[in-house]
């Protein structure tokens, strides 16, 4: 919006001509976005307090977390609030991808507020049904997929440390772009179990892809680089520039101990976009380095479960692999920081690769 309404101005001021640039424009989403979460977060938090809308803890989980039980969740609406008033405030309206990453926000959002509501009202951990919450996310990102497939979107993957490699999925890009944003929607779900340790790595992975999109977008960086060169994804680096403001803000409240929960309708909407920025940037298999902590705690629930339906034997004393650590007596906080400094080296790892080629 600011960029249409100040932008034009330039011809009777060269001040405003520095609304073209994107860097100026996604230092200003990170600074609103951040600014914002300070502002509504206290009074979001408040009135989700006197609505005894409180987290309910699983009762087969660590004994520590009990005390836990009623922390007010739900609070990812502040972090939506967050990410979207500044894209809209700073981002070329005009671009495509910037009302597709909103969608996925907002569509995301919806499907995890439903859960949230569902555990809020029924007081049960479990909320809406796994099979309704997979249709969901479902629906939205075949949504994202056949959008960019029906808009002449390039189908091929490129794969990280090789120079010009890509493989060709022509229809088959449409299942995969499905996996990739489900996948990491429902990872980072699963990695929200303790104070601070999913928006930590988001927050991280946020601003990793806020280089990507900006190295991709730009074509005489791209052709340096030897990277695909993605038109128009330039502008989403403000999208992930309010991500990670908003991310950041959110920590302000989500650091141990705790003030407030995400709740689904934070974690699945952040992982759907995260999974979306992936792909848009062409970037999809980085994802697996960059959001390298959700990827093991996605596939530490699909062992523990595979081994105890196939064997009848636990691997972990409890799933996700946080909670292992719990278990084993390493206190949260540690357990919190070590994943934030493990996600710092796998993003560093990740944008190395744009050289190591």
């Amino acid at each position: 919006m600011l960029y249409h309404l100040l932008y034009p101005l330039y011809k009777y001021h060269t001040i405003f001509n520095v609304f073209q640039y994107i860097t100026f424009r996604t230092i200003y989403a990170v600074v609103t976005a951040l600014l914002l979460s300070f502002i509504v977060g206290p009074y979001i938090i408040k009135k989700l307090s006197l609505m005894q809308i409180g987290q309910v803890i699983r009762k087969d989980g660590p004994q520590n977390h009990l005390i836990k039980q009623g922390t007010p969740t739900m609070g990812g609406i502040i972090i939506l609030f967050a990410v979207i008033v500044p894209t809209l405030l700073w981002a070329n309206l005009k671009n495509p991808y910037v009302w597709l990453l909103t969608a996925v926000t907002l569509g995301f959002g919806i499907v995890g507020f439903i859960d949230d509501y569902k555990k809020m009202a029924q007081k049960d951990s479990r909320g809406l049904l796994p099979r309704y919450k997979f249709l969901g996310q479902f629906i939205i990102a075949l949504g994202v997929a056949l959008f960019l497939y029906f808009t002449e979107f390039n189908t091929s993957v490129t794969v990280p440390f090789f120079k010009n490699a890509t493989i060709s999925l022509g229809w088959l890009y449409i299942p995969f772009v499905v996996l990739v944003i489900v996948g990491a929607s429902n990872a980072v779900n699963l990695t929200d179990g303790l104070d601070g340790l999913a928006i930590g790595p988001i927050t991280i992975a946020a601003a990793t892809y806020m280089l990507f999109t900006y190295l991709t977008g730009n074509i005489k960086i791209a052709q340096y680089l030897q990277i695909m060169y993605v038109p128009k994804a330039a502008e989403l680096t403000i999208f992930a520039g309010a991500m990670v403001g908003a991310s950041l803000g959110f920590l302000w409240f989500n650091s141990y101990p705790a003030q407030v929960f995400m709740g689904d309708v934070g974690s699945l909407s952040l992982g759907g976009v995260l999974g979306t920025l992936a792909v848009i940037t062409k970037h999809e298999m980085l994802l697996v380095l960059v959001g390298g902590v959700f990827v093991v705690e996605a596939l530490s629930v699909i062992v523990q479960v595979g081994s105890f339906k196939l064997r009848g034997k636990r691997i972990f004393k409890m799933a996700p692999i946080h909670h292992h650590f719990e278990l084993n007596g390493l206190p949260e906080p540690k357990i919190i920081v070590r994943f934030w400094i493990i996600s710092i080296i796998l993003s560093l790892i990740a944008i190395s690769t744009l050289k190591l080629r």
